[in-house]
């Protein structure tokens, strides 16, 4: 008498980065919506760009302006992005995703607190921004 024996078990296809694709346990995780907002994106740049001059690999600003095919002044707004306090940093880096529509903050409403040097005052200038976004059910 011969007894089967079946095994059910989750998996999913998941792609490589090689492009080769590979069998993975459990369910396929979910994809994130919706896009990094712009001002993530840029203190990203900035940190960067502070590693690399930190680091030796570009000389100062307008190398890398020069490779970036930016001007010395966007560069300079990019750059001042570092000097925000470190929470401030922190609560941009983890801004939701824009699900629809424009990003509520914008590069240009920070670049007056970056500018600002006192951390109390830029973390009071941070607070009447964030205070003025409304509330948008459509970001997650």
């Amino acid at each position: 008498m011969s007894e089967s024996l079946t095994i059910n078990r989750k998996f999913h296809v998941a792609q490589k980065r090689d492009g080769r694709k590979q069998m993975q346990n459990g369910v396929a995780p979910s994809k994130p919506t919706g896009r990094v907002p712009r001002i993530t994106r840029l203190l990203a740049l900035a940190h960067r760009c502070h590693r690399l001059i930190q680091d030796g690999t570009i000389i100062n600003q307008s190398e890398l302006a020069h490779y970036g095919q930016i001007s010395t002044t966007r560069m300079t707004q990019i750059m001042w992005m570092d000097n925000l306090a470190p929470d401030i940093q922190e609560e941009i880096l983890f801004l939701p995703n824009t699900v629809k529509g424009r990003d509520p903050i914008k590069e240009a409403d920070i670049r007056p607190i970056a500018k600002t040097l006192d951390w109390k005052k830029q973390r009071k200038m941070w607070r009447t921004i964030k205070d003025s976004q409304p509330v948008n059910p459509d970001r997650t």
